[in-house]
C-alpha cells in the first residue's frame, strides 16, 4: 500500500551505508544522489558509514550497525542500505519497534556473482529476514520488487529508479565519424559479476576490425580477480586495445562518455545499471545483457541485448556494430530519442521523499 503525497514536509531522516560514502560504484552514487535531492527539497539527512566488512558480516559491522541504531532516539526515520543490513536481522529486529526503518534495496545480496550454494542461501534467508523486519523496503527497479516478491518479501516495496543528468550528445555518437577505430566504453567495477571476461572473450574474436575498448572502474575490490583479467588480456594478445583506466573522477568519466561510440556492458546480473542510462543520456547506443534488470533498463531501440554470459553472442552483437551500419545508425537514433524519456535526480528524489511517507504494515487498515 502506498499514499500519493506530492510534496512531504521536510523532515529529520538517516542514512546508513556500509563503509565509505563516498565511493564511486552505482549503488553508492545513487545513495549520495538521493540525499543531494532530498537536501534541496529541505529535508535534513545524515549520512552514516558504518566500518567492518559487509555483506560477509564481521564483529566490527555487527557492532556498528547496532551502534549507530542504538544512537537514534525513539521514532527516528532510518534508511538503511540493504548492502548493510541484509545479513543482520537481528539487529534490525532489535530496533524495529523503536525506529521507523527503511531498507533501500539495490538488488538481494545473494544475486551476487561468486557465492557458493551455501552462501546464497544463507544470504537470501537472512535478507528476507530482516526486510520482514523494518517498515517499509524501498528498491531501484521493477526488476527488483519482482524479485523480493517471489523470494518471499512482504510489505510495501516501491520502486524509485535512480536519476540522470542532462548531458550534451557524446561528440563522436552523433554523427557517426568514419576513418577512427572504434572506442569501447565499459564503466563497471573489476568484479566478476561485471563480466569483463566474457567482454574480453568477445573482443579476442574481433581483432580484424579497428577498435579500442576502455574498461574504466574500481580494480582493488578482487585484486585477485583483476590479475585474472590482465593476463587473459596478454594471453589474447590485446594488451595495446584493451586499456585498464582504474576508477576516475567525474571529469575524466564525462570525457570518456564524449569520446566513446558505444558503451559496452557484459554484467551477468545488475539491480538497475546506471550506466546504461548515463549513455542514454548522451545519445550513445549500448551494447549489453539481459542479466537481472538489465533488459528492462535498456530500450529495444537503443542497442543489442544479449545473454549474460555469452561471450559469443557479445561478440556477434559486437561485429554488428562494426558491419550492419543501418542497424548501427538505427540504435544510435534510438538511444538520442530515449534521451528525452529520462527523469531527472530531483524527481528521483521526490519519489523517493514520497515512498518514505508509505504506511508501516501494522498502520495499514484492514
Amino acid at each position: 500500500m502506498s499514499i500519493s503525497v506530492d510534496s512531504p514536509a521536510p523532515r529529520d531522516l538517516v542514512m546508513i551505508v556500509p563503509g565509505d560514502p563516498d565511493q564511486r560504484t552505482g549503488g553508492y552514487l545513487y545513495d549520495a544522489r538521493i540525499v543531494e535531492a532530498l537536501r534541496r527539497q529541505g529535508h535534513r539527512v545524515e549520512v552514516i558509514g558504518l566500518e567492518g566488512s559487509f555483506p560477509q558480516i564481521d564483529c566490527r559491522a555487527r557492532e556498528a550497525l547496532q551502534q549507530a541504531l542504538r544512537d537514534q532516539p525513539e521514532g527516528q526515520a532510518v534508511i538503511i542500505d540493504g548492502l548493510a543490513l541484509g545479513n543482520l536481522p537481528a539487529v534490525a529486529a532489535e530496533q524495529a519497534s523503536r525506529l521507523d526503518l527503511t531498507a533501500l534495496v539495490h538488488h538481494p545480496l545473494g544475486d551476487e556473482s561468486g557465492l557458493s550454494e551455501s552462501q546464497r542461501d544463507a544470504y537470501l534467508a537472512n535478507e528476507c529476514q530482516a526486510l520482514g523486519q523494518v517498515a517499509r523496503v524501498i528498491v531501484t527497479s521493477n526488476f527488483t520488487a519482482r524479485r523480493l516478491k517471489a523470494l518471499g518479501v512482504e510489505g510495501p516495496i516501491q520502486v524509485v529508479e535512480p536519476g540522470v543528468d542532462s548531458a550534451p550528445l557524446a561528440q563522436r555518437a552523433w554523427p557517426a565519424l568514419p576513418g577512427q577505430p572504434v572506442s569501447l566504453l565499459c564503466v563497471a567495477t573489476l568484479t566478476p559479476r561485471k563480466g569483463h571476461g566474457v567482454l574480453i572473450e568477445a573482443l579476442a574474436d574481433l581483432i580484424d576490425h579497428e577498435w579500442h575498448c576502455r574498461l574504466i572502474g574500481a580494480a582493488d575490490r578482487d585484486p585477485d580477480w583483476t590479475r585474472c583479467l590482465r593476463d587473459r588480456t596478454r594471453e589474447f594478445g590485446l594488451e595495446s586495445r584493451i586499456s585498464f583506466d582504474g576508477e576516475c573522477d567525474v571529469a575524466t568519466l564525462e570525457a570518456a562518455y564524449h569520446q566513446a561510440d558505444v558503451l559496452v556492458l557484459p554484467s551477468f546480473y545488475e539491480g538497475y545499471g546506471m550506466v546504461i542510462t548515463e549513455a542514454l543520456a548522451r545519445g550513445l547506443p549500448v551494447i549489453a545483457t539481459t542479466g537481472g534488470a538489465l533488459a528492462d533498463t535498456l530500450p529495444a531501440e537503443a542497442g543489442w541485448r544479449v545473454p549474460p554470459g555469452d561471450s559469443k553472442a557479445f561478440a556477434r552483437a559486437l561485429r554488428e556494430w562494426f558491419e550492419n551500419p543501418p542497424q548501427r545508425e538505427g540504435y544510435r537514433a534510438g538511444a538520442v530519442a530515449a534521451r528525452q524519456t529520462l527523469a531527472d535526480w530531483t524527481s528521483a528524489g521526490l519519489a523517493f521523499a514520497r515512498a518514505l511517507s508509505c504506511c508501516r504494515l501494522d498502520e495499514v487498515s484492514p
